[in-house]
């Protein structure tokens, strides 16, 4: 689960994580008051007015139809409401939102930290993830921030620092050390980024994150570490145990069809193909969803019932697949275990009868379980479907129906 921007670096504070400080609005006057609230808090003269939607590259991306960043500088109390007023409710186009963009809501009132002094301001990269391959969290860090960490790992890979962290003694303060100096720091610098980091990694752990990444992390010219910004992604398996971080999900966010299918317990992804799946099982979803790749199609989604459907939940799983213009054909591949096929074919004919009608080929295999009684239910009912015993048999088929 993603969350703003303005979340994430409240849940940084809260472990003694150095931020930017802000107030987010929603409205161009409430947005004036946070400017003034902050200017007492914090002194600042100046405010960075920053679009809250879920995505990279606000900065350069622009309001629809206007040349109006999505991150902004303001010096006046006016430049605050003007900027706010462009950003709000308006659409934001980055390279992470593709061309249809995200409506913007909210906007956070960011304090200036690039206040002038007399030694220089510096950018720092700073990430805290899982590497899968070697089964440890890891902090990636860079001299580089503020710039695509992607280009700079192209361009510049030496660049690139990696501390891996052993799960059985966790961050050890001599990694904490080790990243302050490859970052080239000294003094006091030196002293606030051990704590940074330290204290970064306790808050990643301790809020079940499956990331952490903060672009920029500023050293100030008073050599103070901050997190300038902040991308948190939760692990939804783990939200169970902070029912605070679940609250903080905006479904505005995310994509309807997926927070829809989530609402009857269906695990839902949209994708860009062409050829709906139904399966049961992750691990058979996969494979599914290669062996449409293979036969020419392109899965339209990954959507796995569960080992528990019903009929009822079959029924919704079309529906929600059927809402996708996209979708040419529809692939049913269910092995019977936990979930019995038959129930899965009283789902497939009951969605005929209860939606009218199917107007795209689907395709069924059901094996396991039940599946004589399946096939019959099927048979019994008329309905325009092929079936298939064999994977590969699935996989003709879907090449015949695209053809």
């Amino acid at each position: 689960m993603n969350i703003h921007e303005y979340q994430g670096k409240t849940v940084l504070k809260g472990f003694g994580v150095a931020i930017q400080e802000g107030i987010v609005a929603d409205t161009p006057e409430k947005a004036v008051e946070a400017a003034k609230e902050l200017q007492k808090q914090t002194g600042t003269g100046w405010w960075v007015i920053k679009a809250q939607i879920h995505a990279g590259g606000r900065g350069k991306g622009k309001i629809k139809g206007t040349e109006q960043r999505g991150v902004a500088l303001a010096k006046s109390l006016e430049d605050v409401k003007t900027i706010s007023a462009n950003i709000l409710g308006n659409v934001l186009v980055t390279a992470q939102t593709g061309e249809k963009g995200r409506k913007v809501n909210k906007v956070l009132i960011a304090q200036d930290v690039y206040y002038p002094g007399e030694t220089p301001t510096k950018e720092f990269y700073m990430s805290v993830l899982l590497d899968r391959a070697k089964g440890r969290n890891t902090i990636i860090y860079s001299t580089e921030g503020g710039m695509d960490i992607e280009t700079v790992a192209h361009n510049t890979p030496h660049l690139i620092f990696k501390e891996e962290i052993d799960p059985k003694v966790g961050l050890r303060d001599f990694q904490c050390r080790k990243v302050a100096f490859n970052l080239g720091l000294s003094g006091e610098a030196f002293k606030q980024m051990t704590k940074f980091v330290a204290s970064l990694y306790k808050a990643y752990e301790a809020t079940d994150s499956s990331m952490f990444e903060i672009n920029p992390v500023l050293k100030t010219s008073d050599n103070k570490i901050i997190a300038v910004d902040s991308k948190v992604s939760l692990d939804g398996n783990g939200l169970f145990r902070h029912p605070d971080l679940l609250a903080l999900r905006d479904i505005g966010e995310e994509d309807p069809t997926e927070v829809e299918a989530g609402e009857y317990d269906l695990n839902y992804v949209k994708l860009d193909g062409n050829v709906g799946c139904m399966v049961n099982g992750a691990g058979l979803a996969m494979a599914t969803m290669d062996i449409i790749k293979l036969s020419g199609g392109d899965p339209a989604n990954f959507l796995d019932v569960g080992g528990t459907a019903n009929a009822a939940r079959v029924e919704q799983a079309f529906r929600i697949i059927l809402k996708d213009p996209n979708v040419k054909a529809i692939l049913v591949n269910i092995f019977g275990g936990i979930v019995r096929c038959d129930r899965v074919a009283q789902g497939i004919v009951d969605a005929y009868k209860n939606m009218g009608s199917i107007n795209v080929p689907i395709i069924i295999r059901l094996q396991g379980t039940n599946a004589v009684e399946a096939k019959k239910i099927v048979d019994e009912s008329g309905l325009k479907v092929y079936s298939a015993i064999t994977l590969q048999e699935a996989a003709d088929l879907v090449t015949k129906v695209l053809s």
